[in-house]
Parts: structure tokens; C-alpha cells; sequence
């Protein structure tokens, strides 16, 4: 039976369940008494929803604590063995698959370098298929028990009716890749359990502002920092982020080529790509066939040398001009988002770290507009490289809040193209 809002009961009760589960989630554990106001639920509704979530087991308790004058209360938390997740973080230089359990502890991970494949599709689909196969191995877990997958990956991602997630990965090579349908061909996962896409950027973000640097701000900016750039936007308006290909602002007329095609973009002189493409064409000496991660680690030695040796002027003079175009570009988000916080994380930007930082927020606050800028703060990402498995997980977490604490339904079958075959041989048996 349907209100005069158009909400049945069924609605009105996974939205109960909905808000207890979150709030003993991030502020638990709660006693039933706490989770009233804390809810703005009657304590009759509290104690009708908290005893649903018990018998689903998916809440438990976590000991107790005196009252006034009366018997002690029991406090109450989220089970953290009554829900599992994985995150795929499809990255630069690795793929990596997480394993978590409901409140985002490690239970296994695989990692599968990317080399001179780089992103051809088939070995990406295989590399995910064959992670989440070997992390559920390792910990002995059935594939039918997860809450679903997420994955962040590189470019814009499109969620159509018919084909699923369809991803838009320009810089990549990737030209409206059905990347949820081609998972489903031959998944190590049963239809019940589901994938979520996003944009990698987008993911780094969510982890950020849902246990990071960004937890309690409004309106933040989070920058995906790695061979090239991105960004999640996150307002009020957009509480779970939004992913905006920041790093293809054209910073220069006629300027270096990005990799997207391009002529000028924030990428071609931000990224670590360009950084080192600019340092090697200044007499940079990094060995052939180094990986990116490598190549920096050793740019940073060469520009501060340990044991008192002189820094090499040229890796300093490209470190300052990079952090130069990042914080110019940085001023965009500031005069456009006025954000409260702008958080750096990706392999990148951690590793370039703290040492790179001031110079980036001075230049940052001397290309923005004053008032946007004196309200703003610059720092590092809290969660470190595993960030965007992180937020990935956290997309099929979301959704189980969303629904109340439901499993969800058997996943679509999207159609894929001819060349799934070739997919399906590769997939784990």
C-alpha cells in the first residue's frame, strides 16, 4: 500500500534499515537508546528494526554500557563477517583485486602488472576474472556469498540499459568497451552477484570522503595523481562523487600532445607520464624498460639526493615546473567548485609526497582567485595506494546500504560482442 508520497511500506522499511545500518556503521558501536535520536527513529522503530537486522545477522552485539540509574545498555555494531566485497583497481602499471569483508579489512589480494600489453582488453578482462578467482581461492570464500564486485577503471563510464557499464577510455585505446558485459562472459561469479563500474578517479574519491582526509567536508575536490590526472568532484548535490576529466583542461594553445590526441592538455605536462618524457628530453638518464614507479622513485633521488650530494638542477627544474601546471590547474577546481578541500592521492602523488606539496599549493593559491582560495586547503589522501580498491568496494557496499541490507538480484544478461570467445577461454574454470 502506497502513502500519499508514493512510499509503500516496503520502502518505508528498507529506509529504515537503511539509516540504522549506516549509523552503526560509521559511529557504532550505539546502544538501541543512542540510535533514536541518532536516527530520528521512535524507539518502537528502533527496536523493530534493530531486531530485523539481528536475525538477518547483520548486526551483533559489541558489549555495554552503564546508564543512569538503570541496567546497562547493549551496544550494538555492524557484523563484520555478514557481507564481503571486492575492489578492482584496473590502474597504470597493475590490476589489483581486494578481497574485504563488511567493514573494509583485507582479507586477500592479487596483483598483475600491466607490461607491453598494457590495456588490450582481453588481457585487462582476464586479469580481473583471474584476481577475483585467486583471492576467493585464497580465502576460501564462495563466490555466491559476495555482495558484488567494483571496479574503477580509467575514463568515462557510461551505464546503458542494454549493454551495462560501457567504457570510454580515450588516453587508453579503449572505444566504448562493454566492460560489465564482458565480464559476465564466463565470470568466476554467479548472476547474483553483481558488478559496479566507475571511473577510477571517482572511486579514489569515494574512499577519501568516506573514511580518509575528505570525512566531514561538504564539498571537495579529490585528484587522482598517476601517469596522467583526474578528479572527483563531491557537493551536496553530488554526495557520491563525480568523476571530471580534469586532466584534459587545455592549459596551452598548441601546446605538448597528451595521449588522449590532444594539444595542451593539464595530462601532458601534470602526469608522471610527462614528467618523465620531459626529464629524459632534458639528459634524465632512466634505463630502458623501467616502469613508470621506478623511473620516479629515481627522479626524486636525483633531485634530493641523501648523504649531502648536490641536487641535479634539471630533475628540480621539472619537478617545479610539474607542480607549477598541477597547482595552476588546481586553481581551475578552486575558482570553478570553490571547494572546501582538495585531496591528492594516486600512486604519484603519494610518492611525490609531502616534499612536493607546498610548492603545489603555493602556485595553486597564486593562480586562483583570492577569496575561493583563502578558503580551501591542499593535502595528501589518507588511505595510500590502495584507495581506489577501496572506494571500488565500497560501490557494492553502498548499494547493499541502499537496499536496506538486501542481497541484490540476479544480474541482466547483457549481450557481448563476437569476440567473447576468445574472453571466455581465458576465463577460470
Amino acid at each position: 500500500m502506497a502513502g500519499r508520497n508514493g512510499r509503500t511500506v516496503r520502502d518505508l522499511r528498507r529506509a529504515n534499515r537503511t539509516v540504522v545500518l549506516q549509523r552503526l556503521y560509521f559511529e557504532g558501536p550505539l546502544s538501541r537508546f543512542e540510535l533514536g535520536p541518532a536516527t530520528g527513529l521512535s524507539s518502537g522503530s528502533v527496536s523493530n528494526v534493530v531486531a530485523d537486522l539481528v536475525a538477518d545477522g547483520l548486526v551483533e552485539e559489541a558489549g555495554s554500557v552503564d546508564s543512569d540509574g538503570g541496567r546497562p545498555r547493549t551496544l550494538l555494531r555492524v557484523a563484520p563477517g555478514s557481507g564481503h566485497m571486492i575492489g578492482v583497481d584496473v590502474g597504470e602499471t597493475r590490476v589489483r583485486v581486494e578481497l574485504f569483508d563488511l567493514t573494509l579489512t583485507e582479507l586477500a589480494r592479487a596483483e598483475r602488472p600491466l607490461t607491453q600489453q598494457g590495456y588490450d582488453v582481453e588481457v585487462i578482462v582476464g586479469h580481473i576474472r583471474d584476481g577475483i578467482a585467486e583471492v576467493l581461492a585464497t580465502a576460501g570464500f564462495a563466490p555466491e556469498r559476495l555482495l558484488g564486485a567494483g571496479i574503477g577503471v580509467p575514463g568515462i563510464v557510461e551505464h546503458t540499459p542494454d549493454r551495462g557499464a560501457v567504457v570510454h577510455g580515450q588516453t587508453i585505446g579503449w572505444d566504448a568497451v562493454p566492460l560489465e558485459a564482458l565480464l559476465r562472459a564466463g565470470s568466476p561469479l554467479p548472476d547474483t552477484v553483481p558488478y559496479f563500474i566507475d571511473n577510477g578517479a571517482k572511486t579514489l574519491g569515494q574512499a577519501e570522503m568516506w573514511f580518509g582526509a575528505g570525512r566531514g567536508a561538504r564539498n571537495a575536490v579529490v585528484v587522482l595523481f598517476g601517469s596522467g590526472v583526474g578528479a572527483s568532484l563531491v557537493t551536496p548535490e553530488a554526495e557520491h562523487g563525480r568523476a571530471v576529466e580534469w586532466g584534459h583542461l587545455t592549459v596551452r594553445v598548441r601546446g605538448r600532445r597528451c595521449r588522449c590526441g590532444a594539444l595542451g592538455c593539464l595530462e601532458a605536462y601534470a602526469g608522471a607520464e610527462s614528467l618523465l618524457a620531459r626529464w629524459r628530453e632534458e639528459g634524465g638518464r632512466v634505463p630502458e624498460g623501467t616502469d613508470e614507479e621506478t623511473a620516479l622513485t629515481a627522479l626524486l633521488a636525483a633531485a634530493h639526493p641523501a648523504g649531502g650530494k648536490e641536487p641535479d638542477p634539471v630533475a628540480l627544474a621539472v619537478l617545479e615546473e610539474t607542480a607549477e601546471y598541477l597547482g595552476a590547474g588546481l586553481s581551475d577546481l578552486i575558482n570553478l567548485f570553490q571547494p572546501e578541500r582538495i585531496l591528492i592521492g594516486g600512486w604519484a602523488g603519494l610518492q611525490l609526497g609531502t616534499r612536493f606539496l607546498p610548492a603545489v599549493r603555493r602556485h595553486a593559491v597564486s593562480y586562483a582567485l583570492r577569496h575561493p582560495a583563502e578558503k580551501v586547503t591542499i593535502d595528501l589522501g589518507r588511505l595510500g595506494p590502495d584507495a581506489v580498491t577501496v572506494g571500488a568496494a565500497i560501490l557494492p557496499l553502498a548499494d547493499f546500504f541502499a537496499r536496506g541490507g538486501r542481497r541484490p538480484e540476479p544480474a541482466p544478461d547483457y549481450p557481448v560482442p563476437a569476440w567473447r570467445t576468445a574472453l571466455e577461454e581465458r576465463a577460470p574454470h
